[in-house]
């Protein structure tokens, strides 16, 4: 059966794979981008089933203009994407509240006011699925990736929030925890304009393995995601986490077993109560 798409960040990268994907399976799919111009391809060589659309998820307006002309195009929207993001370096001291504010604005805000106009669909239809992509880091704590951690374990939290509180008007959530993909997310990193000396011994051998990441040879391709998602799409009941990359499993795996064992380690030690 033929779904209905919204998809953010398509210029390159993740969202451009996904939407190369769904357009080769004739779904109808509205592609998002600040720079629209970078999906006219995509809609020369599928002009039935797929919409370009200028969206800054900062901007409400355009939100709300996307999903109109899903709504317009296609007649709604049964799977909702929230891909657009970036990554802002710099440890806890070192980014200023501008630059932490601009984070939350692209991955966390932006998301959540994309997911807001595209409820009132869902609750009339009694379905929908929305995806939103997280990251290892949603759950892994990297030195010098404070910002985008934080903006990653919001979006977790504001997704897993939302899966309970619309489960019963039909609507799934999923939050997909990539690994590293070859895409231009080390490349546009964005450091801090302040930059302190005492924290480079931690932060930075991150930042070189960041900018070294695509040289990897072994590192995911965009299709392996695309491919993990058009999946997922097909499934009756899917998963509320789903880790995407065979180098995702090791570092979440870590992350769940260190919080299990501190949690054991608190609860014997009866620190969490008063005698």
């Amino acid at each position: 059966m033929t779904q209905r798409w919204l998809v953010t960040g398509c210029s390159s990268g993740l969202g451009r794979a996904l939407v190369e994907r769904l357009a080769a399976e004739g779904e109808q799919v509205v592609a998002t981008a600040r720079r629209p111009e970078a999906l006219v391809d995509l809609v020369e060589r599928h002009p039935d089933t797929v919409r370009a659309a200028e969206l800054d998820v900062r901007d409400p307006a355009q939100c709300r203009a996307a999903v109109e002309l899903a709504v317009g195009a296609f007649g709604g929207i049964d799977l909702l994407v929230n891909n657009a993001a970036y990554g802002q370096f710099g440890t806890v001291e070192e980014v200023s509240d501008t630059e932490l504010a601009d984070q939350f604005d692209t991955n966390v805000f932006g998301p959540w006011r994309l997911t807001r106009a595209v409820l009132p669909l869902w609750r009339a239809q009694r379905s929908g699925h929305a995806l939103f992509v997280s990251s290892v880091a949603g759950m892994v704590p990297f030195p010098g990736l404070a910002a985008y951690n934080a903006s990653k374990y919001a979006l977790e939290g504001a997704a897993e929030s939302l899966a309970a509180e619309a489960a019963h008007l039909g609507v799934k959530v999923t939050i997909l925890q990539p690994g590293g993909f070859a895409t231009s997310y080390s490349s546009k990193l964005r450091l801090p304009e302040v930059r302190i000396d005492d924290y480079t011994p931690v932060s930075g051998g991150m930042l070189g393995a960041l900018r070294g990441m695509n040289a990897n040879p072994e590192i995911n391709s965009p299709e392996l995601f695309a491919e993990v998602v058009w999946r997922l799409s097909r499934l009756e009941s899917p998963p509320l986490r789903l880790p995407v990359g065979a180098d995702s499993e090791p570092y979440l795996e870590a992350a769940y077993d260190a919080r299990r064992s501190e949690y054991d380690d608190v609860i014997k030690a009866g620190h969490h109560t008063v005698a």
